[in-house]
């Protein structure tokens, strides 16, 4: 069997006039599933000024002096070390910032080059994350069954699949939350999403989740105080 040649990765920053990927949306119900996912974070104050989530948008890193973008459907990426106005369009990780602890692709019905580890120009998607830009957590979901298959780079640098535990959650430990799916309601969608938890099972609600929980403990509140005779004070 012929060897494998190496492949020489750089972190250089990408062009302002190189084309990005320009594919469309798989599925209507993408964006809104990736909006969900930093929406929880935000919520519950898990999300640093440091930290960048974003979706559909481009990834960087040169092999053999060729630039290669990915543009997975969610990213997150713990720390940037230059300023927003300079990744605006795409960005290089080791150059501008930390590898993302975790990216995350959707499946549509028919597609299946999330799971491409073509290793030749340009190269799949599995591959990228894995081989070259070495992203410790590369899950994929589909969003029709709730399916989720985490992987997580092992000692030798490959991805292994990882098992969820009892209640069909993986474990991250970078986050310090379980991420898992979850059917349920938002923005008028009934279907799977995917969804953080903390350790003993406490689910990160969403900011619209937040807000009728407060509304429903201020109204519990004033009918304890009518309740002792106290009619609050209107303003």
């Amino acid at each position: 069997m012929l060897a494998t040649k190496p492949i020489s990765v750089t972190w250089d920053k990408l062009p302002d006039d190189f084309p990005l990927p320009g594919d469309p949306v798989d599925n209507i119900n993408q964006p809104a599933i990736a909006a969900a996912l930093t929406d929880s974070l935000q919520t519950a104050r898990r999300l640093p000024e440091t930290a960048l989530t974003a979706t559909n948008y481009g990834i960087c890193a040169t092999t053999d002096g060729r630039f290669v973008v990915k543009a997975p459907d969610w990213v997150y990426i713990d720390a940037i070390s230059v300023p927003r106005s300079e990744i605006a369009r795409s960005y290089t990780p080791n150059l501008q910032g930390n590898v993302p602890t975790i990216v995350l692709e959707f499946l549509s019905d028919t597609e299946g080059s999330k799971y491409s580890s073509k290793a030749t120009y340009p190269p799949g998607k599995f591959f990228f994350y894995e081989r070259i830009v070495r992203v410790p957590n590369y899950g994929i979901f589909e969003p029709n069954s709730g399916s989720l298959e985490l992987y997580r780079l092992d000692e030798n640098g490959r991805y292994q699949l990882v098992e969820p535990n009892s209640a069909g959650r993986y474990w991250l430990p970078e986050l310090g939350l379980f991420l898992g799916g979850w059917f349920g309601r938002r923005e008028n969608r009934e279907g799977h999403w995917l969804r953080w938890w903390e350790e003993g099972d406490r689910l990160l609600l969403w900011g619209n989740e937040r807000a009728e929980l407060e509304r429903e403990r201020a109204e519990r509140f004033l009918a304890q105080l009518r309740a002792a005779g106290i009619e609050p004070e209107d303003g």
